[in-house]
C-alpha cells in the first residue's frame, strides 16, 4: 500500500471494533429508553390547544410559564417572531373559558396581550401526522438503500441505510433521554439529516468505488483507509462550515429554529462520525471487493443495452 499512495495513510479501520462497540451500545441504549418512555410529543402529534398573543412590550416566556403553572395547567411556552410574540401550546382538555382565563391574567387594560389566534388541534390530526412522519423516514431511506444499490452495490447500499439508521436513532434517543420535546421542526431535521449524512457518506462510497478499480490488489480494510484519509479534508471542513451556519442560527436565530438547528447539531457530529467508522465498516465487514463492482457494471451495461 505505501508503494502505491505517497501519503501517509490514516489508519481508521484499526479502531473499527471498538467503535463497532460504542455504536451497537449507543443504538441499543437509545431504542431502549425510546421505547420505554418514548419522546416527549409535541401539540402537533398530540393534540391540544394552541394560543399565539402578542404582547405590547418585550415579554419573557418565563414569566408567561409562571401564570400557566399558577393556574394549574401544564404546557409548553416559548417566544416566536419577535420578542413580543409568546406561543402557548396546552394539552388536550382545556376549555375555552380557561384559555380566556389564563389570557386575563396576562395582563389588563393597555398592558394586555393581542390575540393573534386560538386552534384547537385535534387528537386525530396529531395520529396521522405521527404516522405520515413516520413513513416519510421509512421512505427516505428505502430510495436512499435503492439509489445507492443502483449507482455503486447492493453492499454499499447496505451500508448507506445502516449508517443512515445510526444517525437517526441516536438522534432520537437523545431526545428521548434528554426529555426534549418533538415537533414538526425536529421531523423535518431528522429528514434533512438523512440527506446531509447520504451525502457525506456518497463522497466516500465515490473514493472507495474509484480506489478499487485504481489498487485491485488492495483488501477492502487498505482501500477503506486510503479513500477516508484522501476524504478527511473535505469531510472535515463540510462539517465545520455547516457546524458553524447552525451554531449560529441555535443562538441568535430565536425560537422558531431552536429545534430545528438544535437536532441537526447533533445529527452533524453523529452523521460524520457514521461515514468514517459505520458505513466504511459494514463494507469491511461485507468483504466488499472489486469484483462485487465489477459485477455492477457489468449488470449496468446489460440493463442499459436492453433499454437501448
Amino acid at each position: 500500500m505505501k508503494a502505491v499512495v505517497r501519503d501517509k495513510v490514516i489508519d481508521f479501520m484499526r479502531l473499527r471494533n471498538i467503535t463497532g462497540v460504542i455504536s451497537v451500545l449507543a443504538v441499543l441504549v437509545s431504542l431502549g429508553f425510546l421505547a420505554v418512555q418514548q419522546v416527549h410529543f409535541a401539540l402537533d402529534f398530540t393534540g391540544g390547544t394552541e394560543v399565539r398573543l402578542h404582547f405590547p412590550q418585550p415579554t419573557e416566556p418565563a414569566m408567561v410559564r409562571q401564570a400557566v403553572n399558577g393556574m394549574n395547567l401544564s404546557g409548553v411556552v416559548k417566544q416566536y417572531g419577535s420578542e413580543q410574540d409568546i406561543l402557548i401550546q396546552l394539552p388536550p382538555g382545556v376549555d375555552e373559558a380557561t384559555v380566556r382565563a389564563l389570557i386575563g391574567s396576562l395582563g389588563s387594560g393597555e398592558q394586555a396581550p393581542v390575540i393573534g389566534s386560538i386552534d384547537q388541534v385535534g387528537p386525530q390530526v396529531g395520529d396521522e401526522l405521527r404516522e405520515q412522519g413516520g413513513m416519510a423516514l421509512l421512505a427516505a431511506l428505502l430510495l436512499v438503500m435503492a439509489y445507492v444499490a443502483f449507482r455503486f452495490q447492493f453492499k454499499f447500499a447496505v451500508g448507506a441505510v445502516v449508517a443512515l439508521l445510526h444517525d437517526v436513532i441516536i438522534t432520537l434517543g437523545c431526545y428521548s433521554i434528554l426529555g426534549w420535546e418533538f415537533d414538526l421542526t425536529v421531523l423535518a431535521a431528522l429528514l434533512a439529516l438523512i440527506g446531509y449524512s447520504i451525502n457525506d457518506t456518497i463522497v466516500v462510497f465515490d473514493r472507495i468505488r474509484e480506489n478499487f478499480r485504481k489498487y485491485r490488489q488492495m483488501s477492502a480494510l487498505e482501500i477503506c483507509n486510503v479513500s477516508l484519509t484522501q476524504t478527511l479534508g473535505r469531510t472535515i471542513g463540510t462539517s465545520l462550515t455547516v457546524v458553524l451556519v447552525l451554531l449560529a442560527m441555535f443562538f441568535v436565530g430565536g425560537p422558531s429554529v431552536h429545534e430545528f438547528s438544535r437536532t441537526l447539531l447533533i445529527g452533524v457530529f453523529v452523521g460524520t462520525y457514521s461515514s468514517i467508522y459505520v458505513a466504511a465498516s459494514v463494507l469491511v465487514l461485507m468483504k466488499v471487493s472489486s469484483k462485487d463492482l465489477e459485477i455492477q457494471e457489468q449488470s449496468r451495461k446489460e440493463l442499459e443495452e436492453g433499454v437501448v
